[in-house]
């Protein structure tokens, strides 16, 4: 067995915490300023994976293919919540913390502070000569100025300059005051923390009642602001559907302008242009109005935002009977920079097959050496569909939801491919293909495009704007405004002459201190008529010592401190 030995004779052994005191332990390092900025940070920290993978709340199609694209990790990132990150468990938990932290911090400062605006500056010490910024003026004995009448001198001088202050023992033979200034610096201080709780309760408040979905809209087509016309939803957890604000949107036109003049640019997109005709309510008259990218279109609090756009081929499917079993324009998936497009079309209500098309859309197709087609430009110089046809069960009929943009071939039967009898099917605009076996045709009618719209709500986002604008301004204040004090002290000599000392303390680090000595001088120099260039200079002060200084003025080392600070110099 282990053998504990025995503390040595007179060593301290402190008492176990026991659980109430692990618990106070714990809310003391949490309510810390240093964990609240732990905290602040860690969370900025967290928010970087949201940036650097795609989010499912935004775009689910492209979390779908990037799991996809890569199944050695992206299963394990799912599993991370990294594709979820701003409602994961763990950054929720940070925000948690950030926010308790947060309140428990600024609760007791902001109580301590206004204790410290309702009472009055810190007594006069008794050793003014030990503050960092200390100097003396003096008074010839004829010049008729008693030190009440000094100390009341200054005692105006240091209000004009913004302290606030009081004098202290005023008809006693050894009057003074204390100043202090900059309490706006705590004032800063808690503004800036309490805006950081705001930005967070508006947060909260946006991911309570808001609510954000997305929409491919096609030209020509019109959304209806209802939940079925959404293509994904995501609610807040208090959102109610009622909360949808009633307006339609008509996509009549839209355009994308390319770079055509610059030789290492061209082809890139330059601009994106949508025009829609809306209409805010049943009875509102209609209105035109342009969809730009960072230029959304609002619906009272609600944004539609420019997030996508592509092609949409129109394509007529006849089954083997001869009835149209397919007729409308098909969503095509960009790829790459020529808009070369994943195409799937599916058409369940063909017979006596059900009938599937997967392939691709080129804008501009043209072959290689190898008769291999490509797209060589974004506009659509020379539209082309390059398919396979399947038939077969499509799997639609079970109720199992499917993913509209792929197609599951593992019960089909292939009809058309390149490396089958028949070929694949490549149809220009205008064309129609007849399938084998009977099964049908397919026609390319015409194209057009459409655009990809993220539509939100976020009700307290002003609330984030202006709480933003607070901590700004709070955080300014608190690192420009410096917390100084000021103690004046006079009396008189034997001589007869009236002395003053002052002293002045920052709290905190202040390289402006020295800067505010002299200004104070000055001032005190105003005010009683002297002239600071001939009055004793700071560094002969403090080029003397604490003995020498005391002899001239032996009778101001009486204190005027109070009880605490006869038995503790300050």
């Amino acid at each position: 067995m282990p053998v504990h030995s025995a503390p040595e004779a007179g060593t301290a052994v402190p008492p176990p915490l026991g659980l109430p005191g692990m618990l106070r332990w714990s809310w003391t390092q949490l309510t810390s300023m240093r964990t609240a900025l732990f905290l602040l940070l860690l969370l900025a920290v967290a928010a970087v994976p949201g940036s650097l993978f795609p989010q499912r709340p935004a775009n689910p199609a492209v979390v779908a293919q990037h799991i996809k694209n890569n199944p050695d990790y992206g299963k394990i990132l799912d599993a991370l919540q990294l594709y979820d990150v701003y409602s994961s468990a763990w950054f929720s938990a940070i925000y948690i913390l950030l926010f308790v932290s947060l309140i428990g911090c600024v609760l007791p400062r902001a109580r301590a502070h206004w204790k410290t605006l309702r009472s009055a500056p810190p007594r006069t010490p008794r050793r003014l000569s030990r503050l960092p910024e200390y100097g003396t003026l003096m008074l010839p004995a004829d010049a008729g100025i008693p030190p009440g009448d000094a100390i009341r001198g200054a005692a105006a001088a240091l209000t004009k300059r913004g302290y606030r202050v009081e004098v202290r023992d005023a008809d006693t033979p050894m009057p003074s005051l204390g100043a202090e200034r900059g309490l706006l610096k705590e004032v800063g201080n808690l503004l800036f923390h309490s805006s950081l709780i705001g930005v967070l309760v508006c947060m909260a408040i946006g991911g309570l009642f808001g609510y954000r979905g997305q929409k491919i809209l096609i030209e020509g087509g019109t959304f209806v602001n209802t939940l079925v016309s959404y293509d994904n939803f995501t609610p807040g957890t208090n959102f109610q559907s009622t909360q949808l604000d009633p307006f339609t949107v008509t996509l009549d036109k839209f355009e994308v302008r390319f770079d055509r003049e610059s030789t290492k640019q061209f082809g890139q997109p330059i601009d994106f242009t949508a025009a829609l005709t809306t209409q805010e309510g049943p009875g509102a008259p209609p209105r035109q109005q342009i969809l730009k990218v960072n230029e959304p279109v609002y619906f009272g609090e609600t944004g539609m935002f420019l997030v996508g756009n592509g092609y949409a081929p129109i394509v007529t499917v006849k089954d083997g009977n001869g009835a149209t079993a397919f007729s409308g324009p098909i969503v095509s998936i960009p790829t790459d920079g020529v808009y070369t497009s994943t195409i799937v079309i599916k058409a369940p209500d063909a017979g006596p097959s059900q009938l599937g098309f997967a392939g691709f859309f080129l804008p501009s197709a043209i072959k290689n050496e190898g008769g291999v087609a490509y797209s060589f430009d974004p506009d659509p110089l020379n539209p082309q569909l390059n398919l396979n046809s399947y038939y077969g069960d499509l799997g639609l009929d079970g109720g199992t939801p499917q993913n509209v943009y792929s197609l599951d071939v593992k019960k089909l039967t292939q009809l058309n491919g390149r490396d089958l009898p028949a070929g694949g099917i490549v149809l220009n605009a205008g064309q129609t293909y007849t399938l084998p076996d009977g099964k049908g045709s397919i026609s390319f009618d015409g194209l057009k495009r459409y655009i990809g719209v993220d539509i939100r709500t976020v009700p307290g986002q002003g609330g984030v704007l202006a709480f933003s604008l607070l901590a700004v301004a709070g955080l300014v204040t608190s690192l420009y405004v410096n917390r100084r004090r000021v103690w004046v002290r006079a009396g008189i000599h034997e001589d007869g002459r009236t002395m003053v000392e002052y002293g002045l303390l920052a709290r905190g680090e202040d390289h402006r201190l020295a800067a505010e000595a002299a200004a104070v001088r000055s001032l005190l120099a105003g005010q009683l008529r002297l002239d600071p260039r001939t009055a004793p200079s700071d560094q002969a002060d403090h080029d003397v010592t604490d003995s020498s200084r005391a002899q001239p003025t032996a009778g101001l080392i009486q204190s005027t401190a109070g009880p605490y600070e006869r038995t503790k110099e300050q």
